[in-house]
Order: C-alpha cells, then sequence, then structure tokens
C-alpha cells in the first residue's frame, strides 16, 4: 500500500475548511483511507539522516502520510486527493473530461518506427495547454510521476513517463529504436552531450537512475523520441533531455508515456492529464495526440504474442488517438450490492453513495439494476464487486451490521479442520513439523529428485534468485532440504509438513490450482519401509478406512510403484477407493547425494484433499 505524503496546510486550503486531527483521520476512514504519520519535511531529514529528534518549530510544515489503497493511482497526490475528498463531502461534481476538437490534421503526430517493437512497442501521448504551475503544484507534477513510475509503472519496466515544454519543441515527433552509438544529447541536469552508451556508464554510479539501467542496457537498440528538427525528448525508460525540460513558466506540456504494457500506459496517462488538467485554461480539457505506425499498421501489428489482446481503438489503420478519456458503463444487479453487505438499500440510495464515490449511476423502471459510469480516473473499477466496495465505503463499514456466516459447509474450512487434524496425529507419532518454502529451484523440483519435468510445474517469470525459480510441485524437496540443513541433529530425524503446491491447469481461469498434501520423513541409520508404512496405516486407521485386498474400493490398498525418486523394490503406491492419491518408500541413495544426505531416509506423501 503506497504512502503519500501531503502538506497538511495545503490539503487543507483545497478542502475548503481546516480540520482537526481526529476529524482528518475520521474523514480518511470514511473514505477508505488511513492517516498513517504526522510529521515534518525537517523530521523526515532528520529520521533519514539517524539525528535526534527535536520539538517542532512553528515555522515547519506539517506533513500528513496518508495510507492509499495500491489500485488507486488517482489518489497519488495532492490534486487527486482533494479532489476525491471534496467529491466525496459534496462540495464538488465529478468532472467531465473532454478532448479538445481539433481535426486530425491539426493533432501533433507522434510517427513510430517498426524497430521499437524490438524492444518498447507502445507509446501514447497527450498535451496539456495553458497549464500553470506553482511551486508546489510543479513539485507535486514531479512527485506524481515517481509514485506512478514505482506502483504501475514496476520501477519503469512496463511504462516511462515522459513530460516536456511543448514550447521548446517542433511537432511531428518520431519514436525511434537506434544503435546506442548514433543516439547523442545533453540529458536532464547535465551541461554536456552524451551518446547513449557512455551515458549508461555514466549513471552506473547515480543512485537514482542506476536501477534503471538494466531494462535497455544490453539491448542492440535503444528507444528514443525525436521532434522535426532531430531534438531528442527522452531516452526511455531512463532521463529526457535538457532541452525540453518543464519549469515554473512551461504552459504547454507535451506528454509521452512508452510501454511494454498498452494498457497500464493508457491507465497512467489517464491519470496525469486529468489530474492536472483542472489547472489548464479550459479546466479538464486535454488536447489528443495521434499515434501513426509503418505501412498503415496499428497497434496489433506490433503484439508480441499472438493471444495479445488488442484494444479495439487500436485497429484503425489511420493511427491511434490518446488519450482515451472515454468512461464506460456497467450493469450491476442492486442484488450483488446489498446481498454481500447484508444490508437492503433501495436503488436511490444506492445511486447517492456512489455519486460519493466519482461514480455516476441510475437504476431501471423495476429498480432491480443499477447503470453505472466509470470515468477515466477509475481505473480501478473492473467488476460488479468493485461497485460493492464503493457502495460500502460510502454507507460506512461501521453502519453495516454484523451478522452470522449463513453458509453451513465450506469446503476451505473442512480441509483446513481436516488438515490440523492430520498435524495433530502426525504429531502423536513422534513426528516435528516443519514449514519450507513454497517456492524451490527448478533442479530441485525436477533433475534432483531423478524427475523430468512433465510441465506440471508454475514457472516463475522474473525470479530474483536461482534458488526461487518455480513453485512446488511436492512437498519432497524441502523435507530433504531441511534434513541437509540438520545433519549434525541427533538421530533420528523425524519430520512432517502438511502444506500446498501449486500445478498447472489449463482448466482454471489462472492457469494454476493448489492442493493440499501431507508429506512425512524418516532419516536415520535404521530407516526402512516398515517405518512409514506404519505411519501410513496410522493416518488411514484414524481416517476410518479400512485396509483392503487390491481391487476393492471401499477402503486402500497398496501397489508396488515405480517413481524415480524411490529405491526400486523398496516403494509403493496408495489407492483409496480406486485412485492413487499417493506413494511412499526408501529415498534413492542418488536423490540424497544430490542433497548431500548420508543417512538413510523414508519418505510418503498424500494428496489430502482426496481423502474429502
Amino acid at each position: 500500500m503506497p504512502t503519500v505524503g501531503v502538506g497538511r496546510d495545503r490539503l487543507f486550503e483545497a478542502l475548503g475548511r481546516t480540520y482537526t486531527q481526529e476529524e482528518f483521520e475520521d474523514l480518511c476512514f470514511s473514505f477508505g483511507l488511513e492517516l498513517d504519520d504526522v510529521t515534518t519535511e525537517k523530521a523526515i531529514i532528520r529520521k533519514e539522516k539517524h539525528l535526534g529528534d527535536e520539538e517542532v518549530g512553528d515555522d515547519e510544515e506539517v506533513i500528513y502520510k496518508i495510507d492509499i489503497p495500491a489500485n488507486r493511482y488517482d489518489l497519488l497526490c495532492l490534486e487527486g486527493l482533494a479532489q476525491a475528498l471534496r467529491i466525496f463531502n459534496g462540495q464538488q461534481e465529478t468532472p467531465n473530461y473532454t478532448l479538445s476538437k481539433i481535426s486530425k490534421d491539426s493533432m501533433l503526430k507522434m510517427h513510430v518506427k517498426l524497430e521499437t517493437s524490438k524492444i518498447r512497442p507502445y507509446v501514447v501521448c497527450a498535451v496539456l495547454r495553458g497549464i500553470t504551475f506553482d511551486e508546489a503544484r510543479y513539485n507535486s507534477f514531479i512527485d506524481l510521476q515517481d509514485k506512478l513510475h514505482q506502483n504501475i509503472c514496476r520501477r519503469r519496466t512496463l511504462v516511462a513517463i515522459g513530460t516536456h515544454d511543448l514550447d521548446t519543441l517542433q511537432g511531428p515527433f518520431t519514436y525511434e529504436a537506434l544503435p546506442p552509438q548514433e543516439i547523442e544529447f545533453k540529458p536532464l541536469k547535465q551541461e554536456k552531450n552524451f551518446k547513449a552508451d557512455d551515458l549508461m556508464k555514466f549513471y552506473e554510479s547515480d543512485l537514482k537512475l542506476k536501477k534503471f539501467l538494466h531494462i535497455i542496457k544490453d539491448e542492440p537498440v535503444y528507444p528514443v523520441i525525436y521532434d522535426s528538427k532531430r531534438t531528442v525528448l527522452s531516452l526511455p525508460p531512463i532521463i529526457n533531455g535538457a532541452h525540453s525540460a518543464i519549469t515554473l513558466k512551461t504552459k504547454n506540456v507535451f506528454i509521452e508515456c512508452t510501454a511494454t504494457d498498452l494498457t497500464k500506459a493508457n491507465i497512467v496517462l489517464n491519470t496525469i492529464v486529468t489530474t492536472f488538467s483542472e489547472f489548464c485554461e479550459r479546466k479538464f480539457e486535454v488536447e489528443p495526440v495521434q499515434v501513426l505506425y509503418p505501412d498503415g499498421h496499428s497497434y496489433g501489428y506490433f503484439c508480441k504474442k499472438k493471444s495479445e489482446q488488442v484494444p479495439p481503438q487500436a485497429m484503425n489503420p489511420d493511427g491511434y488517438v490518446s488519450p482515451d478519456l472515454s468512461v464506460f458503463k456497467m450493469q450491476v444487479p442492486l442484488s450483488s450490492i446489498n446481498d454481500p453487505l447484508g444490508v437492503s438499500l433501495e436503488a436511490e440510495k444506492v445511486t447517492s453513495l456512489l455519486k460519493k464515490m466519482q461514480l455516476d449511476s441510475s437504476a431501471n423502471e423495476n429498480k432491480t439494476i443499477i447503470s453505472v459510469t466509470v470515468p477515466p480516473t477509475r481505473s480501478d473499477i473492473l467488476h460488479a464487486c468493485d461497485v460493492m466496495e464503493d457502495v460500502a465505503i460510502a454507507y460506512g463499514f461501521n453502519n453495516i451490521p454484523m451478522r452470522k456466516n449463513q453458509v453451513s459447509d465450506v469446503t476451505g474450512l473442512r480441509l483446513s479442520r481436516f488438515s490440523d487434524l492430520i498435524r495433530s496425529e502426525i504429531a502423536r507419532c513422534g513426528y516435528t513439523e516443519v514449514l519450507a518454502f513454497t517456492l524451490c529451484s527448478y533442479k530441485e523440483n525436477f533433475a534432483m529428485l531423478n524427475r523430468k519435468d512433465n510441465n506440471s510445474a508454475v514457472i516463475i517469470g522474473n525470479p530474483r534468485s536461482a534458488d526461487f525459480e518455480v513453485i512446488r510441485t511436492s512437498l519432497m524437496p524441502g523435507m530433504l532440504k531441511t534434513v541437509a540443513q540438520n545433519k549434525d541433529h541427533p538421530k533420528p530425524i523425524k519430520i512432517y509438513e502438511v502444506g500446498d503446491v501449486v500445478l498447472s491447469d489449463s482448466e482454471k481461469d489462472v492457469g494454476a490450482s493448489n492442493r493440499r498434501l501431507c508429506s512425512a520423513l524418516y532419516c536415520g541409520a535404521k530407516s526402512g519401509f516398515e517405518l512409514i508404512h506404519g505411519l501410513v496405516d496410522r493416518i488411514m486407521e484414524v481416517m476410518g478406512t479400512p485396509f483392503v485386498l487390491a481391487g476393492d474400493n471401499t477402503g486402500y490398498y497398496i501397489q508396488l510403484s515405480e517413481e524415480p525418486e524411490f529405491l526400486s523394490g523398496r516403494q509403493a503406491a496408495i489407492i483409496y477407493k480406486g485412485k492413487r492419491i499417493g506413494g511412499f518408500g526408501i529415498v534413492h541413495p542418488e536423490v540424497l547425494d544430490n542433497f548431500d544426505i548420508s543417512d538413510l531416509c523414508s519418505f510418503v506423501e498424500i494428496d489430502v484433499e482426496s481423502l474429502l
């Protein structure tokens, strides 16, 4: 959850009144926010430098640090926060954001070169005409970009924002991708020109910018934006050019967002222009820019994956006009709001509550369906449950009556209770519970267990370490690693774990599903097949499941198996009501060597959910 620091006095001025700290805390709570801390600029600096506390002087500006929901990008600066609170308090209507009515011939144009598809394929742009900055508003404008870069932009990997003084530039613009040796310009806050490859070396010692260099540093081409005079606007996602830097005197701001994710680029652009268009000469009006691709191609041409969704507005061969400030409508049944909240609100009451949350709405003739209009500022509204949440906030969580859960049997609750019973029973057998990491290396999950990759594992897309490359498909790697780290512990070592694994599942909307497994391991000089077999029998006994002959589906039985992680001839599969639910045996010596374990180990793993 991001924290936004705003000056108390400026915030109260924007809200049109002053509040005591208690009153403001109540306002934040009513709006679904939290006042996290009250401090000053000097106190923040003293804290960063590890200096002692001092009394707050009368001349120090009081800073409110407010916790903001992670998906409310419109609240990441004072201007957006103040506007939302004014609408919540009924002091202001929800703005109607519009595009300037200019012909396509008169629009500024951004021409995109084909080579950009190799590195950052998307760009969206807009212009804020006649904007007025003061020092506080200028700082807030810059700070909002930093907040967006850290949040939805994922440290500029998905989206990078560039803002420029349009009066210093000459359109049309071009978005290109060139070898770094061919790019030369004077970057922001520097006094001389750099070639792009030299600039990368120069910024390796820069505390702020060095963390972004890896995004393009090793690429054969770097993205760059030029105006018609070949003046460099920016080298995204690293730095803007000094020539077009905005100042307090800037009146016309050109905004460009380059991206690898078009949806997020549009959200970022909309957040900036809707927040600061209030300070333009024509309030809440934004000048669009036409984005043109080579050979009449649109965004669809640049999609790297065939499965990637292309927005309908991007399919126009004449180009793409950004920003897209259109609203969209949702049809939400009144029951989808009242039932989850446990209230009986009339349709008129719901529409008035939604109005406080910047959502204009109306009810149908039967008062059963609410038509909700979602503005471009509310990118977090995706589903009926989001509308229900806003109604709950506006109604007041404290006003929602407490009620008893009417659901008598929840599968998750049954599974948790059953898991606890199994834990208790295994513990009574002298085993100690362990908790291993859910993530492991690809090698540990397959090769070190003598297993082949059967495409069952969920692979981590961008792992921070080689130790956390996949989500485990078995509890066995974690158990063996635990023993390996405790080799000096007195023998025998008897441990168990009841936990989840994740398996690829094409039938699930997220492409994967969780399974609850139970495992136990016995490590010692006398570790044998019969020891772990006895634990299996005990678990099934407390389940009330009889041991039956092979082929009888009224209970459980074991049969010879050939799993690579176990010693051949000293392993068995557990068959429960005709279905294999697990296996056990003596761990193969090669597997033990892979984990640097010198003692014999016997191991069992059972699918707990199959026993329910």
